[in-house]
């Protein structure tokens, strides 16, 4: 299993030519193995958020810190240990990317707004379960 590191160095050259909301939404996915959830409870927040989604239009279209559906997946798995387990965890990815330019600085960029940084693990989960289905 690769360490935490090692996907980061994976990653860094897609940072640098990514999004800011995929760049952060793919750091938070790393993050989110540190994050605790209920896995029915999770799996229902999910099942909601997709159905707003397809709501929404194309299930296939890029996701958004600000769409409706991933805000409404970080208000129903909202809670405040979650979100300092978060912190946490990209506060410790932060430590070991000193030399890697890209992932230090979306990673600068979630510690100083733990709200994006929220909201960025909710496309990350919502991407994930998305890609899965393909």
């Amino acid at each position: 299993m690769e360490t935490d590191r090692q996907i980061l160095e994976h990653l860094e050259p897609y940072l640098r030519e990514t999004q800011p909301d995929g760049a952060a939404a793919m750091l938070a996915l790393v993050a989110r193995e540190h994050v605790s959830f209920e896995p029915d409870a999770l799996a229902a927040a999910v099942r909601r958020a997709l159905l707003l989604l397809a709501s929404g239009g194309d299930l296939r279209r890029e996701l958004s810190l600000d769409d409706r559906a991933v805000a409404g997946l970080a208000e129903d798995l909202d809670d405040p240990a979650r979100r300092a387990e978060l912190d946490a965890a990209l506060r410790a990815l932060r430590a070991g990317a000193d030399d890697l330019p890209a992932s230090a600085a979306v990673l600068d960029g979630l510690a100083a707004d733990p709200e994006r940084a929220w909201l960025a693990l909710a496309t990350a989960i919502l991407a994930d379960e998305l890609t899965e289905d393909d």
